[in-house]
């Protein structure tokens, strides 16, 4: 009875206070909450000295037999027309495994990404307008150009300063839909209507005006497309810039998440825009 009413008054000195402190979102226009996130993520002016930024960090790779199973394959010996997997039969189960990864943007929507599994590495790169693949993990040796799918999905991803800054500039229109629940705060949640006519929604904390939540291309699973949702915890200033440090992409009705975890933050590093052609995809 005693460790029960300890608990109880734990939970309570927890999660009073918190109550006591929230605040009700103000009554404001998509404009001013716009206004206010640009000011959060660091200023017009600082965004727009940047022309390109780098991210390391560790993403989540799955967990348990799969993993085993895919570092099995991606540690095989191959032959001309035919796979010898390695011995999986020994493989353990294991938790939720997280792999290297870097990436690098730059402006006119070029990236790149490395990410190491297995001893090797793939790598994806996007010059602006077309898009390779190099995945040796699947025992694949050629350099393979994006599908029509994943060059659709890489046009339409945010550029280097997301979705809100200068948004006018970049021929979007901003709508308020209200005030929702991110993560038990309130949030304005914006709707983002691009130039293309693509429409994504953000969602802006409303008491520190930082863009906690965005969604995602929808994803087709289990016979149907779900929406996709991104969480961005974390904000450390860099430069001048506030950025987030960890990024989770959830899917509508699943209970995995997707996280990445970013450990180094480079603004304006000396990229040529060779490295995010094909050429340079095999390094």
């Amino acid at each position: 009875m005693l460790r029960k009413t300890l608990l109880s008054l734990l939970l309570l000195s927890t999660f009073v206070p918190l109550a006591a402190n929230a605040q009700t979102a103000a009554k404001l226009t998509a404009a001013q909450v716009v206004e206010k996130n640009v000011a959060a993520r660091g200023g017009l002016q600082a965004w727009k000295s940047v022309q390109a930024i780098s991210f390391k960090g560790k993403m989540d790779a799955g967990a348990g037999d799969s993993i085993a199973r895919s570092r099995a394959i991606a540690q095989a010996k191959t032959m001309p027309g035919r796979m010898e997997p390695a011995d999986m039969t020994s493989a353990e189960p294991e938790k939720q495994v997280q792999l290297p990864f870097s990436f690098e943007v730059k402006r006119a929507n070029k990236s790149r990404w490395e990410v190491e599994f297995a001893g090797k590495t793939s790598v994806q790169v996007f010059d602006g307008s077309s898009g390779w693949l190099y995945r040796p993990y699947l025992n694949r040796e050629d350099v393979e150009p994006f599908t029509p799918e994943q060059l659709k999905a890489e046009t339409e991803k945010a550029d280097l300063d997301g979705y809100l800054i200068d948004y006018a500039v970049k021929g979007a229109k901003v709508d308020l839909e209200g005030v929702e629940k991110v993560e038990n705060r309130d949030a304005y949640k914006l709707k983002v209507t691009r130039k293309s006519g693509q429409v994504v929604h953000v969602w802006v904390d409303a008491q520190t005006f930082l863009d906690v939540k965005l969604s995602g291309t929808p994803r087709r699973m289990d016979g149907k497309m779900r929406d996709v949702y991104v969480y961005q915890r974390d904000f450390r200033t860099v430069q001048g810039l506030n950025i987030p440090y960890v990024i989770e992409t959830a899917v509508d009705g699943y209970r995995d998440t997707h996280k990445m975890v970013i450990e180094n933050v480079v603004v304006n590093p000396k990229l040529d825009d060779a490295v995010f052609t094909k050429a340079k995809v095999k390094l």
